[in-house]
């Protein structure tokens, strides 16, 4: 068997309204949760599981490849629940997106702080 991506846990400060969020932005299933892990899995079974540390959470990033229409519905969605984002890394440029790679891309903290980018087009 050749190496795939299995899971990744990512730190929050409520693993419920983080695996909501991320849920509802990229029309991600529900997935079995157990421990302390809120988990949602992508349609090839890669799981993102939140859990709550006993540590100060320090900013991660993590960026998401979309198709335009669901680029679309997730960008609106942003905009409906009145999401600051920018369309650069540095967060200088608010309320816009970029159409940097040959695609469209934007970037927003989730609840926890980690920074995260919905794209259109890979980098490579």
């Amino acid at each position: 068997m050749s190496a795939t991506f299995n899971h990744t846990i990512i730190a929050s400060t409520d693993r419920n309204e983080s695996a909501r969020l991320f849920r509802e932005l990229l029309e991600l299933e529900e997935a079995p949760s157990w421990g302390p892990f809120t988990n949602i899995r992508f349609a090839d079974g890669v799981l993102l599981q939140f859990a709550e540390p006993p540590v100060e959470i320090q900013m991660q990033h993590y960026a998401f490849l979309l198709d335009d229409p669901l680029f679309d519905r997730a960008y609106q969605r942003l905009r409906d629940r009145g999401i600051v984002h920018w369309a650069d890394p540095q967060m200088r440029r608010a309320g816009e997106i970029n159409d940097e790679h040959g695609g469209r891309g934007v970037y927003f903290k989730d609840p926890s702080g980690h920074l995260i980018e919905l794209i259109t087009r890979p980098y490579l």
